[in-house]
């Protein structure tokens, strides 16, 4: 095949002169989440999800928190309705897992364990998590939510970690 191509390639060259090269760039589909807040609260910003090599790399940029951790998950439905965000449902856990940290061997595929605001109340952060895709499998989070929560989440108290409230909400869907 690699033969094949070459030789059109030439074959191109000597008709037109010169040789173009054309980079061709395949962007894999990632997903969004727009993060509103719940009722009484003013917790905004956008999640980002893009599937690389064996992981999937998770970017935020959340703002109205207190400073400190707090606790961010998936949940199981991609429903942000109810004023408190409790129509998202649990964690995403499709393995009926127990609840962990995010690098733990054994935990729900939607613990990201905590992102951390800054004295002015805004997290920036970047994870990089397994056991997620953004795909059509069991593992897909297409269509589900994310939350970040009131306070830290201590990776071990069932089933959610302890994190309290759901200060903000977004469902996450595919790029276009």
């Amino acid at each position: 095949m690699k033969s094949l191509f070459f030789a059109l390639a030439l074959a191109a060259m000597s008709v037109s002169g010169c040789a173009r090269v054309q980079k061709i760039v395949t962007k894999v589909p990632g997903a969004t989440a727009t993060i509103l807040p719940t009722q009484g609260n003013d917790v905004h910003g956008s999640v980002r999800f893009q599937p690389h090599e064996d992981v999937v790399l998770v970017t935020g940029r959340i703002t109205g928190l207190t400073p400190g951790a707090h606790g961010f998950h998936i949940h199981e439905k991609g429903n942000c309705a109810s004023p408190d965000a409790s129509s998202a449902g649990g964690h995403f856990n499709p393995s009926g897992a127990q609840h962990a940290g995010p690098y733990s061997e054994n935990h729900h595929a939607g613990d990201l364990g905590n992102i951390i605001a800054n004295t002015e109340g805004v997290a920036e952060f970047t994870l990089e998590v397994r056991g997620l895709s953004l795909g059509t499998d069991k593992d897909s989070i297409v269509g589900r939510s994310v939350i970040v929560h009131a306070h830290p989440d201590d990776l071990a108290t069932q089933p959610s970690g302890g994190s309290g409230d759901r200060l903000a909400c977004g469902l996450i869907s595919r790029d276009p």
